[in-house]
């Protein structure tokens, strides 16, 4: 099947073809007809399958097939949990929209508000955002989401680890009733389908890989070495098979922080990236990694979900996650696409257990391997991890975050349609909300945030 086979107009198909796109993704083929009939949609797609072109495309089709309802409104708002996300999302719909007469936008954190309240004041069709700014934006006055025809959550299961379901009903308190919604999740977690209860009305269901699935494409290993080896470790990787893009994965910002600087006084060149970090430091970084010049760019959980760079070869668990779902979406950085990757973590005696949770999340057990000279010594006793014990494979908290993908599109099933019951749009529930505040749940400061 080809993209002109899905029903899009000549100038989008032009636009993708100006992508050096041609054949849609197993999720992009179910997904596309779905938005396209108007009904609600709940999508379950591993990272990495194309979601964003899945839901991006149909959307830039109905606001060109249909008159606005109320003139010069913004028609489609996306909320996305990161501000890498966002801004990956938006970069999508600008280049889709390329030969359309269609307005878009991005809005965060971290930076000044002005110059969003001067876009605001400027002919917009499409809005991403963050919903933190967001609201902050609705608590000034600053935007109107009164016209909203669709509404997108993406990467939703990132939004309920970071605490945003109290921000995600204040936005739907400030939607009109009647509207399009559209649900992408990396994974159909039990608090998603929940969710997608109270939002989506009579939604069509599809999911193009078994949950938490990793893709065949990506090659996994585990190292195992004693935990103060580790950096030696991995720069003896680096250095020997040269790696020279590798995506290096830690617990906490301040372990990020010191990895990098360490690094980089070997002659490693390596930046960290994390919630602290201002988001020019985020964007520089990133943009270098990007473009080759930098080597190691080390990342926590929440800086990572959202980036996307195409045949990204080597991502590395300096640390296993405490939750293990988390390696799922951490490795799915890689083989992108269809494209190979490797997948490499360095394990000590601390993380058996994580790692044990980890194969049974995935219904695999990985090789283990030991590097001459760096063979884990047998006499050491395991540590405590800080919040490291997994309780049913779900999150006991989170903040902060990143996320987007593209990944293994092997596996797909044809839609099936699942009723829910109608979506509470102007009623949600409410909760009590410190105007414009981001609402997280709690998590022990030796975490990620």
């Amino acid at each position: 099947m080809s993209f002109s086979e899905l029903g899009l107009d000549e100038a989008i198909l032009r636009a993708v073809h100006d992508q050096g796109y041609d054949t849609p993704t197993p999720i992009q083929r179910q997904a596309i007809p779905a938005v396209l009939s108007g009904g609600d949609l709940l999508a379950g797609a591993q990272t990495g399958t194309g979601k964003t072109a899945g839901f991006t495309l149909p959307i830039l089709q109905r606001l060109m097939q249909s008159p606005a309802r109320k003139r010069g409104s913004i028609r489609a708002l996306i909320l996305a949990p990161t501000r890498e996300l966002a801004a990956q999302v938006e970069e999508s719909v600008r280049s889709y929209s390329r030969h359309l007469p269609l307005s878009s936008m991005v809005m965060f954190g971290g930076v000044g508000m002005q110059p969003q309240i001067t876009r605001l004041r400027k002919p917009l069709d499409i809005l991403v955002a963050c919903p933190g700014r967001l609201l902050d934006h609705a608590g000034q006055g600053t935007v109107d989401l009164s016209g909203i025809e669709i509404l997108v959550l993406d990467e939703a299961d990132r939004m309920l680890d970071m605490g945003f379901i109290h921000d995600i009903r204040r936005v739907l308190r400030l939607l009109p009733a009647k509207r399009q919604n559209l649900l992408f999740s990396a994974t159909f977690s039990d608090d998603i389908k929940r969710l997608a209860e109270g939002l989506l009305d009579k939604p069509a269901l599809i999911e193009v890989a078994r949950r938490n699935a990793t893709a065949e494409t990506v090659a996994q290993k585990v190292y195992l070495v004693d935990r103060e080896r580790k950096r030696e470790l991995l720069a003896e990787l680096i250095t020997r098979h040269n790696w020279y893009q590798v995506l290096v994965f830690t617990r906490t910002k301040h372990g990020a922080n010191r990895l990098a600087e360490q690094l980089d006084k070997q002659g490693i060149s390596a930046m960290a990236i994390h919630g602290n970090k201002s988001q020019s430091a985020r964007t520089r970084a990133l943009a270098e990694f990007k473009a080759g010049a930098l080597q190691v760019l080390v990342a926590t959980d929440i800086a990572a979900r959202g980036i996307d760079i195409s045949e990204l070869p080597h991502v590395v668990n300096f640390e296993l996650p405490n939750v293990a779902e988390d390696y799922v979406h951490r490795i799915g950085r890689t083989g992108r696409a269809g494209s190979e990757g490797e997948a490499v973590s360095l394990v000590c005696v601390d993380e058996n257990k994580l790692l044990a949770g980890i194969e049974r999340l995935i219904g695999r057990s990985l090789p283990k391997n030991t590097l001459p000279g760096f063979e884990p010594d047998p006499s050491i006793k395991p540590e405590p991890i800080p919040n490291g014990q997994q309780r049913g494979g779900r999150r006991g908290g989170g903040n902060g975050g990143n996320g987007g993908g593209r990944g293994n599109a092997a596996r797909s099933g044809a839609p099936r349609t699942s009723a829910a019951p109608k979506r509470a749009t102007g009623n949600a529930p409410k909760a009590g909300d410190n105007s414009g505040q981001r609402r997280r749940r709690r998590r022990p400061a030796t975490t990620p945030a």
